[in-house]
């Protein structure tokens, strides 16, 4: 190979390297946003049928076989729960009635968190108390999902054993509130209950 070929190679074989590395080194795409506000388990986990009769008698003051007759009742109709409010309420009526509450929710593997309630009611009402409430939380997969506003279930309140029933939905979460020695306080329940981190005095 004569010397012009040789020059001619050698230009070409540096020409061709300082191309190569001009060129931006590619990338594989960024990894996608990843959300740390919840984690990747499943679902939460639930309640047996023993756990709450328990709970609920030593909270409420009633016996087992009381408390054993409304969660019987509660367990066929919605399963399951992923949680519960055990707190205290007041409320009185008019014919329209309010009704403030406070309570911690309990769900398995979390830290209980201060819940307060609050909200107004329509029905054959008349009167005022103070009491007790355990309400059963169905299908809440995480705590901070509880605030926001549940109105209640017409026609859903009965009375079991002393105690009474009655629901609260919202999207796919149902609230089972149990409370003892309401009597006619019962029939409030056309209406709503908004949860909040604190309390509100103005409960519309």
């Amino acid at each position: 190979m004569d010397r012009r070929s040789l020059i001619v190679s050698g230009l070409a074989t540096f020409g061709t390297a300082a191309c190569a590395s001009a060129q931006p080194q590619l990338q594989g795409p960024p990894p996608p946003n990843q959300q740390p506000d919840y984690p990747a388990a499943g679902k939460a986990e639930t309640y047996s049928r023993d756990e709450i009769i328990n709970n609920v008698s030593d909270f409420l003051g009633v016996t087992a076989e009381a408390a054993g007759g409304v969660v019987e009742k509660l367990f066929a109709e919605n399963g399951r729960p992923t949680g519960y409010i055990a707190g205290e309420e007041a409320s009185g009526a008019i014919t329209v009635g309010l009704r403030y509450g406070r309570g911690l929710l309990y769900m398995k593997g979390r830290q209980p968190l201060e819940v307060f309630w609050q909200g107004p009611s329509i029905g054959w009402d008349l009167g005022g108390n103070a009491s007790r409430v355990f309400t059963l939380c169905y299908n809440l997969q995480y705590p901070d999902v509880i605030f926001q506003r549940f109105p209640g279930v017409e026609g859903s309140a009965y009375l079991v054993g002393g105690l009474g029933v009655n629901y609260q939905r919202a999207s796919d979460i149902t609230l089972a509130p149990i409370r003892a020695g309401v009597g006619l306080r019962l029939g409030a329940n056309v209406g709503y209950l908004a949860y909040s981190r604190q309390r509100n005095i103005f409960p519309f």
